[in-house]
């Protein structure tokens, strides 16, 4: 078993605690997740299994997607609706109207300012432990790119927004955010994550069913390979010689592949080496103003 299973992450557990009880159903040390999403969320939690942990680095996750609920009129501490409660305000005059210009505020590049209760590690310590201890450091705001924001449903004070966004996004920032501009302030008080980069809820399952398909063996057909995984990188198929060199290390020319033609950059770039099918190695191209690029291993695949 070696790729990803995307995990549909029930609320309540951490991304520790999901990795933790990946690991004892598939019986493996060898487990990560590719980034945290937070307890009480739910949704997309890619899980790295074996030498898909290999493969996390070159994944393209930049782009995430969320269903989120605010609630208007409420501020917390945890900036969502499991933290303690700061102050309340009259909601009653937000319009549907007002909502959606103050949503074309917070769409494009935008400087939000990481929660204290993150993951975000100051001088070694990660907020949240030095939030739980009623402490508050100085942060930087951070640029972001919020894609696209839009309105499911309005039904105040409780409001559905769907969000495309970058890496890096704190969806709890922008629900604070866009109820400070509204002047009632606001919290976040559900959050799914529907897609993260190349894995979605389509692809996803269940703890419960995880265990159901360990107990059943059929665990390798919830894996998404690491090629599929990296299908964002060109692929460059090896030919049997080539798959024999990378194996043992030693960088292929273009002769040791199957491509037709070499390809062409421009900068430096990075690619797939697989052979019938399946990845064999993470490689670069350097460009090379006389010759073809130099492919340059840089990850090896079992």
């Amino acid at each position: 078993m070696n790729g990803f299973i995307v995990i549909d992450k029930p609320a309540g557990l951490s991304s520790h605690d999901v990795v933790n009880r990946v690991r004892r159903i598939i019986g493996t040390r060898k487990v990560g997740h590719t980034g945290t999403l937070d307890p009480f969320a739910t949704g997309v939690l890619p899980i790295a299994v074996n030498e898909g942990t290999k493969a996390i680095p070159f994944l393209d996750e930049g782009l995430k997607r969320y269903d989120a609920v605010m609630r208007l009129g409420v501020v917390t501490d945890t900036l969502d609706i499991t933290g303690k409660v700061l102050c309340e305000a009259d909601w009653a005059t937000i319009s549907r109207e007002s909502f959606l210009v103050a949503l074309d505020n917070f769409t494009g590049q935008i400087n939000q300012m990481p929660p204290m209760y993150s993951a975000i590690k100051i001088n070694g310590q990660p907020l949240y432990k030095l939030a739980r201890q009623g402490r508050e450091v100085e942060r930087s705001t951070r640029s972001v790119e919020i894609h696209s924001l839009e309105l499911l449903e309005f039904s105040p004070p409780l409001v559905g927004l769907r969000v495309v966004c970058s890496r890096g996004t704190y969806i709890r920032s922008l629900a604070d955010d866009i109820g400070a501009d509204l002047g009632c302030g606001a919290c976040l008080q559900e959050l799914r994550r529907t897609g993260s980069g190349p894995f979605d809820l389509g692809s996803a399952v269940s703890l419960e069913n995880l265990e159901i398909a360990g107990q059943q063996m059929v665990l390798q057909d919830l894996i998404v390979s690491p090629q599929v995984a990296l299908g964002h990188l060109p692929d460059i198929p090896l030919s049997a010689d080539g798959v024999y060199k990378v194996r043992r290390g030693i960088s292929p020319g273009w002769d040791d592949t199957d491509a037709p033609l070499p390809l062409s950059c421009q900068t430096t770039m990075m690619v797939r080496l697989s052979h019938e099918g399946s990845l064999v190695s993470i490689a670069q191209l350097n460009p090379n103003l006389l010759s073809p690029p130099k492919i340059v291993l840089k990850r090896v695949f079992a």
